[in-house]
């Protein structure tokens, strides 16, 4: 029976992470239709479902290729956000910023050095702060 299955597959597109976030997404939809019961979402999990089976078993590649990639450019681009938000929050613990007050460049100072004399390194402003 596997074999036949592995044999039926063969040029046939599969899964990838665009399939498992729209499969994760109808399971999503299903959890909170059984909530609320609601008629209209059982409709959206049945076409999600439908739409996931007909990519897995999709012979056009190329095209469920480009939908893969930009499902993963768009995961990318919200994820990237979020992790460099992250890093600053984590930065804030070490490092002050302080902006400059004549050009308004954003200046990284380390953080317990006491009061001092900072220059700004894009147009040489020196001002005094605590870190």
């Amino acid at each position: 029976m596997r074999e036949k299955f592995t044999e039926f597959m063969v040029g046939r597109y599969g899964t990838d992470d665009y399939s498992k976030f729209l499969l994760g997404s109808a399971v999503t939809v299903m959890v909170i239709n059984l909530l609320l019961r609601v008629g209209l979402l059982n409709l959206l999990v049945l076409v999600l479902l439908a739409y996931v089976y007909v990519r897995m078993f999709s012979k056009n590649i190329q095209k469920r290729y480009e939908e893969n990639s930009k499902y993963l450019e768009l995961k990318r681009r919200v994820t990237a956000s979020f992790g460099k938000e992250k890093r600053r929050m984590e930065d804030r613990r070490v490092n002050h910023i302080y902006t400059c007050p004549s050009c308004k460049q954003k200046i990284r100072i380390p953080r317990g050095k006491g009061k001092i004399c900072i220059t700004c390194p894009k147009c040489r402003t020196e001002f005094t702060k605590k870190s």
